[in-house]
């Protein structure tokens, strides 16, 4: 019988392309989700009965044990940008990637994946990189030789970074960058993925790996990349960090006094430390090198899925294409 592989998460960003790498392997990939129904989308990844998405709340132990009773390796990809309700950073980043490394080593299970953040230290400013980096030492603790990687900021045709500016523009005369001279170094979802299967595999030795690109650029610098890809002219807007503060402060104070009816999709106060603090591969740090893999750029994808962002959509390069014969 093929092996079984637990992703937690699997029907997220990054998850979703692990289980289709997984499946391609020929393992058999359980993917546990909170809801289930909404991931029905993972088992045309592999044969009928092959990729199956099951229930699972990380909050609790008995969940987590049913979805990895018998596996052989297990992946976590679960992780928030901000809270919500019970889903806080602790709960979900701390103790829920100590919950899975516990009793995946309690029943036997013979490897972890952990994907966390670069920036993850528990001296940060931001308690989603304090927790990312709790949630690590805790991995460790009962799974020494577990596999933890590190993204920068991940893009791909699902992402909430680019999607979301680019989506912005089609309302917008300016696309407003809180830490415009932040850097960033990010990352295709596939090479992430690829990362994450070769973990599984054994092919890559354990530690932590640190995952970035082949560009390094600031924010400001990311938001012109996009408005070029897309053919739109858009003022990029610098946001100061103390009014990022001050709009962060009214989001989740608003959040709050509503008890969470009126959910902060702005950018929350831990966003705006974050987005202070450069997200690139440390300096002598293990990354794609160590795994033999060369990171795709983004030149070569950010155009296959931004293109529905530009004004005539898949026709706007044959328009520029006329354009310029007539010129």
């Amino acid at each position: 019988m093929s092996k079984l592989v637990t992703i937690y998460g699997g029907s997220g960003f990054v998850g979703r392309y692990i289980a289709r790498r997984m499946a391609k392997a020929g393992w058999r990939v359980r993917v546990a989700v909170r809801r289930p129904n909404e991931a029905i989308f993972v088992r045309p990844y592999g044969a009928v009965g092959q990729v199956e998405p099951v229930f699972c709340n990380i909050r609790d132990d008995a969940s987590v044990r049913a979805a990895l009773l018998g596996a052989d390796a297990v992946v976590n990809c679960v992780g928030i940008l901000a809270e919500a309700g019970k889903s806080t950073f602790d709960a979900i980043q701390a103790e829920g990637a100590e919950r899975i490394a516990r009793i995946a080593a309690a029943e036997g299970v013979g490897r972890m994946v952990q994907i966390s953040a670069i920036g993850a230290d528990v001296e940060a400013a931001s308690e989603y990189a304090q927790t990312k980096a709790m949630g690590e030492a805790a991995v460790l603790k009962h799974m020494p030789d577990a596999v933890i990687l590190r993204p920068s900021i991940v893009f791909g045709p699902e992402d909430e970074f680019f999607n979301r500016f680019a989506g912005m523009t089609r309302i917008s005369p300016a696309v407003p960058v809180i830490g415009a001279d932040t850097l960033f170094q990010p990352v295709y979802v596939d090479d992430v993925a690829r990362a994450a299967e070769l973990a599984v595999l054994g092919t890559a030795a354990p530690g932590i790996y640190e995952l970035g690109g082949p560009d390094v650029e600031s924010f400001r610098a990311l938001m012109q990349r996009m408005l070029d890809v897309i053919h739109r002219r858009r003022l990029v807007l610098a946001v100061p960090m103390f009014a990022a503060k001050i709009m962060a402060f009214a989001f989740d104070l608003l959040q709050s006094a509503t008890l969470g009816l009126v959910k902060n999709g702005m950018v929350t106060r831990d966003q705006v430390k974050n987005l202070g603090k450069d997200n690139v591969v440390t300096d002598g740090a293990k990354g794609f090198d160590a795994l033999g893999i060369s990171p795709v750029s983004m030149a070569s994808v950010l155009p296959e899925y931004l293109w529905r962002f530009r004004p005539s959509g898949q026709y706007d390069d044959i328009k520029e294409s006329a354009k310029n014969l007539r010129t």
